[in-house]
């Protein structure tokens, strides 16, 4: 076995056990891992897209960043514990003054930084924290350590079920320009996959003994709503790469690239998950 493949292997193992640590133990744990996630992503988002000015600090994007996702998860923390209040109230109070406080530097330090810095910082600092918090918010719900799992059945169940439609039935391109390998039927086959493993973990709960109402028909609609919207997010992911002429995002997770080359689908699969689980339970 060839080096990079014992890396890429080590890696998937570590990857695996973090993330099934955060599902079984939820909470702070889940925390944590999200909020250090979030901060790699972010800082693969300034580095990708060059948000820095030529006289600017290499350093000053980063911590402006990890202020306000630090700020923004003890946000979420906070909206968890407090009854009668939530989540929404701090996170909207820390998105809020985050943005007013970097516009006031924006203007008093005008012509210092450029509008185009400005609106790629406020990208970095809420693209995939915010998206990626709702992994915790699901999990934080009442069973949530049921519906979480539905983010991965969307995401990762959804990538695998398309390549191998798309590399057995592909004939139509799905966005020939960004991702020329990306077929619609292997987009078809992927939210299929997902519903049919939504369908089938719904029936290992049962026979468990979990008996949440309606998840025999639940859990396939959503892992296919939830698998329509990962593609989405796997390719936003891609243009914004392509858009900077860049292959990966970094090189923070050995042999897979970046934080957002592995998770890009999950953040958008988390949010619309939790939106779904609200509405139908």
């Amino acid at each position: 076995m060839s080096k990079s493949f014992i890396t890429r292997l080590l890696s998937s193992v570590v990857l695996v056990i973090l993330i099934l640590l955060g599902m079984v133990f939820g909470g702070n744990l889940l925390l944590g891992f999200t909020l250090l996630l979030s901060l790699g992503a972010a800082y693969e988002v300034i580095k990708v897209t060059g948000i820095r000015g030529e006289e600017e600090k290499p350093i000053l994007p980063e911590i402006v960043a990890a202020v306000f996702i630090i700020l923004y998860y003890l946000a979420c923390y906070a909206g968890t514990i407090t009854p009668g209040i939530g989540a929404p109230f701090f996170c909207m109070m820390v998105i809020t003054f985050g943005y007013l406080c970097i516009f006031i530097v924006y203007v008093f330090a005008f012509p210092r930084y450029h509008a185009s810095q400005i609106a790629g910082l406020l990208f970095a600092m809420t693209y995939a924290p915010v998206l990626l918090s709702f992994w915790y918010f699901t999990r934080m719900l009442d069973h949530g350590i049921y519906f979480a799992w539905l983010i991965f059945i969307c995401s990762w169940v959804c990538d695998t079920a398309a390549y191998i439609f798309g590399s057995l039935f592909g004939k139509h391109k799905l966005a020939p320009v960004l991702s020329p390998k990306k077929s619609v039927e292997g987009a078809i086959g992927g939210v299929c996959g997902a519903a049919l493993v939504g369908w089938l973990y719904a029936l290992v709960l049962t026979k468990l003994g979990v008996t949440l109402e309606y998840m025999h028909w639940a859990f396939p609609l959503i892992s296919a709503i939830g698998a329509a919207f990962s593609q989405i997010g796997d390719l936003t992911a891609s243009a914004l790469k392509r858009d900077f002429e860049k292959k990966d995002y970094s090189n923070l997770i050995p042999g897979h690239g970046g934080i957002m080359d592995r998770f890009d689908s999950v953040l958008f699969t988390a949010p619309f998950i939790y939106y779904l689980v609200i509405l139908i339970y």
